[in-house]
């Protein structure tokens, strides 16, 4: 599998994965995710997707700060009901990081291990898009929300995007508007991945 090679510098993921010791996946359930896995999932590359991985681990470090976080035991809300905007693709690449899972998820091992319903949405309509991560164990929680507005969009992306959509369109056509789309995923994922202003926490107790 063919990819940019700056997919493999962005920051990775380490959780613990009950269910993944207890059925064997892995000898000790610590499970690592890269980006790749998020691309793999969505099938493509985008502000949105790599936006979504990086809220899942900003979130995962503000509730885990002394451990590594715990996969499963994370309640997660959207802001926005599953069918608006873009919150659907958002909330498969946190199902991803975190095991929460809505209401079509895992049922559990005799009680235990549970992913069902651990993924919520909202009935209301919401102008931002703000995720709240809550663990079970012990009910902290922290909202994150994500800002592009510091990264904007190159200014001739649509104009590449029309180019690359006609029929006509070239072979150097096709790949300038590609490597337009993942220069501004690249500078997130490597130059913003700590960044406060476009990863927008808050603590919630």
């Amino acid at each position: 599998m063919n990819y940019p090679a700056f997919y493999d510098q962005a920051p990775r993921i380490t959780l613990h994965d009950p269910l993944a010791a207890f059925l064997g996946a892995t000898d000790d359930g610590m499970l690592e995710y890269r980006y790749i896995d998020a691309v793999r999932l969505a099938g493509h590359s985008c502000p949105t997707v790599a936006g979504s991985y990086l809220m899942a681990r900003a979130a995962l470090r503000a509730l885990y700060p002394d451990r590594v976080a715990e996969r499963g035991d994370v309640l997660v809300h959207m802001s926005q009901a599953a069918d608006e905007g873009v919150t659907g693709v958002i909330a498969q690449v946190l199902t991803l990081i975190t095991g929460a899972a809505g209401d079509n998820g895992f049922h559990g091992i005799g009680g235990h291990f549970v992913r069902q319903s651990l993924l919520t949405f909202s009935d209301r309509p919401c102008t931002t898009s703000t995720v709240q991560f809550r663990r079970r164990d012990n009910g902290i929680a922290v909202s994150v929300e994500l800002d592009l507005t510091t990264l904007p969009a190159p200014a001739n992306l649509r104009e590449l995007m029309g180019a690359a959509l006609s029929p006509t369109a070239t072979p150097s056509q096709r790949a300038a508007l590609a490597q337009a789309w993942q220069g501004r995923v690249q500078r997130l994922l490597l130059d913003h991945a700590d960044d406060p202003m476009v990863l927008r926490l808050t603590r919630l107790n």
